[in-house]
């Protein structure tokens, strides 16, 4: 089992920076991949960025590549989502995922089933 809480959200302006982090704790003897995720009111939730493993390959939404990077702190068992450019559609309620077998697959980037969650925490860009 892994715990996974997200920190960093608020509220700002449009083209604002924001930073998120995701806290891993449980079992983290084993390295996962992480993923960001965030939904709207009234909206599908949506992939917005992962970084695998081992840290060579990331992955983000076409909405967002350009403006927000992930990263990881293995040592500290940490995920961070710098978000640059913030724009009102941006906002939303950010969940930190990990696939429960520890590996990420774009094949399987939009399951959730398999994959532990965070509790979210929000986003609000106004304009």
């Amino acid at each position: 089992q892994v715990e996974l809480v997200e920190s960093g959200g608020g509220s700002v302006q449009a083209g604002d920076s924001l930073r998120l982090s995701c806290a891993a704790s449980g079992r983290t003897s084993t390295n996962y991949a992480m993923g960001w995720y965030r939904q709207a009111p009234g909206k599908e939730r949506e992939f917005v960025a992962a970084i695998a493993r081992t840290t060579i390959y990331t992955y983000y939404s076409d909405s967002v590549k350009g403006r927000f990077t992930i990263s990881r702190d293995s040592a500290k068992n940490t995920v961070h989502l710098q978000m640059n450019s913030l724009k009102p559609e941006d906002t939303a309620v950010y969940y930190c995922a990990a696939p429960r077998n520890s590996f990420w697959s774009e094949r399987n980037r939009d399951l959730y089933d398999d994959k532990y969650w965070g509790p979210g925490t929000q986003v609000t860009v106004s304009s």
